[in-house]
């Protein structure tokens, strides 16, 4: 039986996490049997070096049929419980396919891409961003099913829980700010939205492919308005941005780039990405933090002309 070295990294960052539903040091300690479990049910043979994500180990398999695939370990939990559901309504229209799945433990068997080319290498801002942008917009054109999260459950525990978080920030610009973004979500929020939402759509989760140029990957799926998938694409690779020299406009022209792509009205658009500052704000104040991070001020700020 093949042996499985759990990468060092993986297993400090579940260190960190602790025990919990994010997984922990008891899920670590199993991950290794659990892996062999399916590489012998599956008829799987390891093809390479493993590699993770935070919580998830994925290694490269060959089926016994010759097709290369993926084999994802990972802890269950409510982010990613619907990643199959969402994959599969996808069938591998600009998503990674999935080809096997055990729903009791979160296992997937997915289709290979080349797991260490992902778009952060496209050096072209704009190009990189146009890409993403028309990847998630044929991703949200699907209709959520029914028994995914919904948005709506989402931003309405937000809303509820901003009295108390607002309550926990030391200074009062972070507690207008946070007053100011549950106030846009409150205007949109009647209109939650049914479609098939990424949630976490940024450069390091798109993978050049075979099959198409890139693919995205990972998604943690939710039915709701494809402003509140915006988010991540105007965070990440945060660098660029700054050396853009005008780090307001930047942001403003990775907004207005996503908003045409998809077709979406700016100013819900801008709120629903507020809601996203908002729940970022709120897991930082769980965790507790008593200010507001500088970043996210920056792309609210930014933003405000859009609302």
């Amino acid at each position: 039986m093949t042996k499985i070295e759990v990468p060092a990294q993986l297993i400090s960052n579940h260190d960190e996490i602790g025990e919990g539903e994010e997984g922990g040091p008891t899920w670590i300690a199993g991950l290794p049997a659990l892996a062999e479990r399916y590489l012998e049910e599956w008829g799987l043979r390891p093809d390479g070096d493993p590699m993770h994500g935070y919580v998830s180990l994925v290694l490269p398999v060959t089926r016994a049929d010759g097709v290369p695939a993926a084999l994802k370990l990972q802890p269950v939990n409510e982010e990613n419980a619907g990643e199959a559901m969402g994959l599969k309504v996808w069938d591998g229209d600009a998503m990674v396919r999935l080809l096997d799945e055990d729903p009791a433990t979160g296992t997937l068997l997915l289709e290979r891409l080349e797991g260490h080319r992902t778009l952060a290498t496209v050096a072209d801002d704009t190009k990189a961003l146009t890409i993403l942008a028309d990847l998630l917009a044929r991703l949200v054109a699907r209709p959520a099913p029914e028994d995914l999260r919904r948005l709506a459950d989402i931003a309405r525990d937000m809303l509820d829980d901003t009295p108390a978080a607002v309550a926990g920030l030391a200074q009062e610009s972070d507690r207008q700010w946070l007053k100011t973004c549950a106030s846009a979500v409150a205007e949109v929020i009647a209109e939650p939205g049914d479609r098939l939402l990424h949630w976490d759509m940024h450069y390091d989760n798109v993978l050049a492919a075979a099959r198409e140029p890139w693919l995205a990957i990972d998604p943690k799926p939710l039915a709701g308005d494809p402003g509140f998938d915006l988010w991540p694409a105007l965070d990440n690779r945060w660098a660029d941005v700054v050396a853009s020299g005008d780090v307001h406009r930047a942001v403003r022209r990775r907004f207005d780039l996503l908003a045409d792509r998809l077709a979406l009205d700016p100013a819900r658009a801008a709120r629903w990405t507020y809601g996203r500052l908002l729940q970022n704000a709120l897991w930082d104040v769980e965790d507790g933090k008593g200010e507001l991070d500088g970043n996210q001020l920056v792309i609210a700020e930014a933003l405000r002309p859009r609302l």
